[in-house]
């Protein structure tokens, strides 16, 4: 492999320099959910949507509003409601009276950073209306394909299906997610934190006040997803992922296993990380750092397996641990 030039290795580090500052900015309206925040800037890197699951009050929406916040990107949110329809989203043919035509009215899916808020609130219907945007990255209306900005990326948020009201997001909807983020409770230290602030007139309604500024945009996520796919792969790193995917469908704990998409995505995920910490090849480690929020909305737990305690995180973690690492 040829060393990279001088003008490549500048472009690279100051793509990287970039979104290091991005993640301080979040920082300033967010507190203590720093795995959270690296997914997004992961996802950002690999052109991947991200679920955001969590209790309600744990800044899941925070969070997708101060990304939006730090990037010099379009936005927009949609909250998902029981009542909200596919053409709520990806947008309609309108009769204009004057022209007597019908025009294409863009719905707010034509937008770089697409928040959508408790998606599992709304019908599978209106799930769906999703699908070919995150994978095609475009919207059909009428049999006429409209290409979305770029980049474009979804940010979903979600309460645990346990709660009333929710419809569970289907496999096929999951998979077109790289990345299942768990925003967990703060601990002590952190809601003190989080207390604070709000004592101290901090309003998660203005981001501005809060000093979040910009401070990457296209031209750093162009550089930074350049220098990403210059990232080496060996083959027994390869190996590994192919390993990890296919003890998945393996265990007796599962009915559904990862994918070769799955693969593909953790692969993906791996490389992303491994330019975040600064190298231009991938280990072991960087595989199982990301193998969790990757993979964990990619199989499905067998009901007596799930009746025993048993979780997609534990059986990853289980085979983590027991599939040969190469060396």
């Amino acid at each position: 492999m040829s060393a990279p030039t001088p003008e490549t290795a500048t472009d690279s580090d100051s793509a990287r320099a970039s979104l290091e500052a991005l993640r301080t900015e979040i920082a300033k309206a967010v507190v203590g959910q720093d795995p959270a925040v690296t997914g997004l800037v992961v996802a950002l890197l690999c052109r991947g949507h991200v679920l955001l699951e969590g209790v309600p009050g744990v800044a899941k929406t925070l969070l997708v509003r101060s990304l939006a916040a730090a990037l010099e990107l379009d936005t927009k949110r949609v909250q998902f409601t029981p009542d909200l329809m596919p053409s709520d989203v990806t947008g309609s043919l309108v009769y204009d009276t004057r022209t007597a035509e019908f025009s294409f009215q863009p719905g707010p899916v034509f937008t770089n950073l697409l928040l959508a808020d408790e998606i599992n609130r709304t019908p599978p219907k209106t799930q769906s209306s999703l699908l070919e945007a995150m994978e095609e990255r475009q919207v059909t209306v009428d049999g006429t394909p409209r290409a979305l900005p770029e980049p474009f990326l979804v940010a979903a948020t979600q309460n645990p299906v346990e709660y009333e009201g929710t419809y569970p997001l289907p496999e096929a909807q999951l998979d077109r997610f790289l990345l299942k983020l768990t925003v967990p409770l703060p601990s002590r230290a952190d809601e003190i934190h989080v207390l604070t602030r709000h004592a101290e007139g901090f309003d998660p309604r203005d981001l501005k006040a809060a000093g979040v500024r910009p401070v990457a945009g296209p031209a750093e996520l162009e550089a930074a997803r350049a220098a990403v796919a210059k990232v080496s792969v060996s083959a027994e790193i390869a190996g590994y992922v192919v390993d990890i995917c296919r003890a998945t469908r393996e265990s007796p704990s599962l009915t559904l296993g990862v994918s070769p998409r799955g693969a593909t995505a953790l692969l993906s995920t791996a490389r992303a990380w491994a330019w975040l910490t600064g190298r231009d090849y991938v280990t072991p480690d960087d595989v199982k750092a990301l193998a969790l929020p990757t993979l964990r909305h990619r199989i499905h737990l067998r009901p007596e397996a799930e009746m025993e305690g048993v979780t997609p995180d534990s059986v990853i973690n289980s085979i983590l641990a027991h599939v040969p690492v190469p060396r």
